[in-house]
């Protein structure tokens, strides 16, 4: 496919986020094929785990053994993800003039340890800031779904092999904790309307996929 003259090689910084079971790796995905198809560099990439030591880190995230890791520790795990992933991977990226995908961001910090667990949103602002700069999305699509809903998904996923068991500790929370996550990140998105684009997940992977599609040629286009 011919490059539009329009679409050049300026950076773009793209995130996806919403509850487990909302079908953000199959969305990637496509994202991706999209954007090399229009001549875009793609990196993809996800939180936690988008480095080799960030995926020592996210084994200690998601092991649902660990039920006992307290919200302060777990907000440090992420920061510390996330620094390491910043470092080595987003910024030189960006700086090479591709697209960056990520499979959440620091949204996920502010609505999981936040909204859900209860930490203050000012003081995860603050740490972020203080740890990782003034970074933060281009575009953010939030795959918007019933807890109930995501959840059967994850756990479907989760009994036909598709997902390990090994990173199943938030699918393992209470259905009050998805509700909480859901509703942070809805008032994320109504926040930061320029940023977000609210995606209804509940519809088939094709039509979620052709939404999303429609949004980001919108962004690659703009002057």
């Amino acid at each position: 496919m011919k490059t539009d003259s329009k679409v050049g090689a300026e950076p773009l910084f793209i995130t996806l986020e919403g509850i487990e079971g909302s079908g953000k790796t199959t969305q990637m995905d496509r994202l991706r094929c999209h954007l090399e198809a229009v001549g875009r560099q793609v990196l993809v990439t996800r939180e936690p785990g988008g480095t080799p030591i960030g995926q020592q880190i996210r084994k200690l995230l998601l092991d649902p053994a660990n039920h006992a890791l307290v919200p302060e520790a777990e907000l440090l795990l992420y920061m510390a993800d996330r620094v390491q992933h910043i470092r080595t991977r987003i910024q030189p990226a960006l700086a090479a003039g591709k697209v960056v995908l990520c499979d959440r961001f620091f949204d996920a910090t502010i609505v999981y340890q936040g909204a859900a667990r209860g930490l203050a949103a000012d003081m995860i602002e603050q740490l972020y800031t203080l740890t990782c700069g003034s970074l933060r999305p281009d575009l953010t699509f939030l795959l918007d779904l019933s807890p109930e809903e995501g959840l059967r998904r994850a756990w479907d996923q989760l009994a036909n092999g598709d997902r390990t068991g090994a990173e199943s500790r938030f699918e393992q929370e209470k259905l009050d904790f998805h509700y909480k996550v859901r509703a942070g990140y809805l008032k994320l998105a109504a926040a930061h309307p320029a940023r977000y684009r609210i995606i209804d997940a509940s519809a088939a992977p094709e039509a979620v996929g052709r939404a999303m599609i429609e949004h980001l040629d919108r962004r690659l286009l703009a002057p």
